[in-house]
């Protein structure tokens, strides 16, 4: 279904810009053989917080903690141009997918181009810039201060299986129409999170353990939106925007458009606004 949709979104591109970039048909795309690169970056010297950007387009991402450097893995492609083109600077460092220059219909059936990263246990500013993608993210156990993430027409598992080792000020996460969930969110140690995205199937999953109160604003389209919340956290959830249908289990007050749950500890505080879809709060 992903590879479906991406191919329709390019070839309605190519249609679109067809008006004003002439080509003849028919057109073909040449693969190479299977490039596989290593990928080794050093934590860089006097940087008391690493700025990390990720700029990806087509293809599987995946982010893992697990390496004494900043950055290590592979970048597998058999398109020349998606060689990846690193940058340092002081302490900002960028990977981002080389120019892919379309002089021609390609096979998407041979195209490849997947990144296996893992990332260091440094306090970093993280921000991902992807296209139509699948991504895999687990960061559990990083030392994330800010996590920015935004992409177009995604598939997306993201988890926090252990808690973020330092205090994150914001995760801001844009999306188009897109399969996404995010796991683990009460052990991401965030102050302010917020979820922008359109229409598509989202999971919000705050398992983990809430160590101060955050709060989420979510604005979506018309989709299909499950909270998961577990029992014993307090919690508001004021629902703005058009008609929705909302379902939820025990344990829940509802007083005009706010759902409360009681509970003892760290709160939080959800505002959502969704057009015509579907919200789900569970456990």
């Amino acid at each position: 279904m992903f590879r479906r949709s991406f191919y329709l979104l390019l070839v309605l591109g190519l249609a679109l810009s067809a008006c004003t970039v002439p080509f003849r048909l028919p057109l073909t795309r040449q693969t190479g053989p299977l490039t596989v690169e290593q990928i080794a970056l050093p934590v860089p010297p006097d940087a008391a917080v690493i700025d990390l950007s990720l700029s990806f387009g087509a293809g599987k991402l995946i982010l893992n903690p697990g390496t004494d450097s900043l950055v290590s893995g592979s970048a597998s492609y058999n398109v020349e141009d998606f060689k990846p083109i690193i940058s340092v600077v002081g302490g900002k460092v960028s990977i981002e997918q080389g120019d892919w220059h379309i002089d021609g219909i390609p096979d998407f059936n041979e195209i490849k181009n997947e990144w296996n990263l893992m990332l260091g246990n440094v306090p970093m500013n993280l921000s991902i810039d992807a296209g139509a993608y699948q991504a895999e993210y687990e960061f559990g156990g990083l030392a994330l201060t800010n996590l920015t993430i935004s992409d177009g027409a995604a598939d997306v598992t993201l988890n926090f299986s252990e808690s973020n080792t330092t205090e994150m000020t914001l995760f801001k996460y844009q999306t188009g129409a897109s399969n996404v969930s995010l796991l683990g969110l009460g052990n991401a140690n965030f102050s302010t999170l917020e979820f922008d995205s359109g229409a598509g199937n989202y999971t919000l999953d705050f398992s983990g353990e809430l160590k101060r109160d955050a709060s989420v604003n979510i604005e979506t389209g018309v989709s299909n939106m499950t909270l998961v919340i577990p029992d014993g956290i307090p919690v508001q959830i004021t629902i703005e925007g058009g008609l929705s249908n909302i379902t939820h289990g025990t344990g829940w007050e509802k007083d005009g458009n706010v759902y409360t749950q009681e509970g003892s500890g760290p709160q939080l505080t959800i505002v959502i606004e969704i057009g015509a879809g579907n919200l789900t709060i569970t456990r």
